[in-house]
């Protein structure tokens, strides 16, 4: 409403149109923080993620290694066994989707 108000209202209307706009330059302020704290939230739980399942991964080869080299059962054993349980699910593509409990 710039000119309107400018012409009508003169120096008190300029002052209207002012704190507008810092009230919207305001908002883009916050919108602009919040989403790149959301991106680095994001990123930071990915990285957190990815951690996690470099552990997991440790932790299950050395169970597994533990195992076969104790004699529970032999590498093959195992290679066959996770062949099973991947198809167990419907569909053998290197991931499971079913039920974990026996």
């Amino acid at each position: 409403m710039g000119w309107g108000r400018m012409l009508l209202l003169g120096d008190w209307g300029q002052q209207m149109d002012l704190e507008e706009h810092a009230e919207e330059i305001a908002s883009l302020r916050n919108q602009t923080y919040a989403q790149r704290r959301g991106e680095r939230t994001r990123d930071q739980r990915i990285a957190r993620l990815e951690q996690e399942n470099a552990e997991l991964k440790l932790y299950l080869a050395s169970l597994v290694r533990l195992l076969v080299s104790k004699g529970a059962f032999s590498g093959e054993e195992f290679g066959r066994f996770v062949r099973v349980v991947d198809e167990s699910d419907g569909t053998a593509d290197g991931k499971f989707t079913g039920n974990t409990a026996p």
